[in-house]
């Protein structure tokens, strides 16, 4: 951690949360979260939290994190979900019928956003797909079909795999990968590291790559992502990857913390308390 790196904090206008193993991980709050949000607040700055994670509506994710102590509304919640139907709004001005793989995150992005969810998948003109907990074999089968008879093919994210507090099990990108294997399609993946979210994101808070910093605890998302979109970035060890990690990526973030009460320090130290 550089001198230089903490005074870019004091330029920061917008700050990007993580959220499993940045805000909490499972069910557990982590420590700081309040307290620098409070900050950020009173120093004038502007907060979302982003997440790759696509089986919750803002508005089930704002009821978690209230649960756990945390005053953050719906509005300050982005997930790769709503992010992939505010992206296919603007590509697809006329919207269209979609066969989705995905949780209620997923479903009620897209028909908020006026896409018409179907069943029959030779009559989609899309096939999107997150995460499933419920997946069957027959909707891989309805899924590999509409690709294969010419559906567009969107991906909320890549991730591999999903935490739980029992440990790391198939995530949406286990699933592309089936999907990409049985169809022979790529993917189009909105969410982090893609330029997609972050351009959405950009967007909606009306904020600027070089004024922007990023807070996440997975390189290969949420620092790759932001490093590539210029973005500053804030690496903490609470979640998937440890110091170490971070320390011998390349290239690395421009932070590597313990965790947000560190930050907050370097927030204050930045800005010249």
């Amino acid at each position: 951690m550089t001198a230089n790196n903490i005074s870019r904090l004091k330029s920061t206008r917008a700050v990007l949360f993580d959220m499993d193993g940045v805000v909490y991980v499972g069910n557990q709050p982590l420590p700081g979260v309040q307290d620098l949000l409070d900050y950020l607040n009173a120093s004038g700055r502007i907060w979302s939290f982003v997440t790759n994670n696509s089986t919750r509506t803002p508005q089930m994710f704002a009821d978690k994190v209230q649960k756990m102590g945390m005053r953050v509304d719906a509005d300050h919640i982005l997930t790769s979900s709503l992010v992939t139907a505010m992206w296919m709004a603007e590509e697809f001005p006329n919207r269209g019928k979609v066969y989705a793989l995905g949780e209620a995150g997923l479903t009620t992005a897209l028909t908020d956003a006026g896409f018409t969810l179907i069943e029959d998948p030779f009559d989609a003109e899309f096939v999107v797909s997150g995460i499933n907990f419920s997946l069957t074999y027959s909707m891989l089968e309805e899924a590999t079909l509409g690709i294969r008879n010419g559906a567009r093919f969107i991906g909320t994210n890549i991730d591999p795999t999903y935490p739980t507090e029992r440990g790391q099990i198939p995530g949406t990108g286990s699933i592309l990968a089936l999907l990409e294997a049985a169809s022979g399609v790529k993917p189009t993946i909105i969410g982090k590291p893609f330029p997609g979210m972050f351009h959405q994101i950009m967007h909606r808070l009306q904020s600027e790559p070089a004024t922007t910093l990023m807070i996440g605890d997975r390189y290969d998302t949420d620092i790759v992502g932001a490093i590539e979109m210029g973005i500053a970035t804030a690496a903490v060890t609470t979640g998937i990857n440890s110091r170490q990690d971070f320390e011998h990526a390349s290239p690395q973030p421009d932070l590597i913390l313990d965790g947000l009460p560190e930050l907050l320090k370097c927030f204050k130290e930045a800005d010249g308390e």
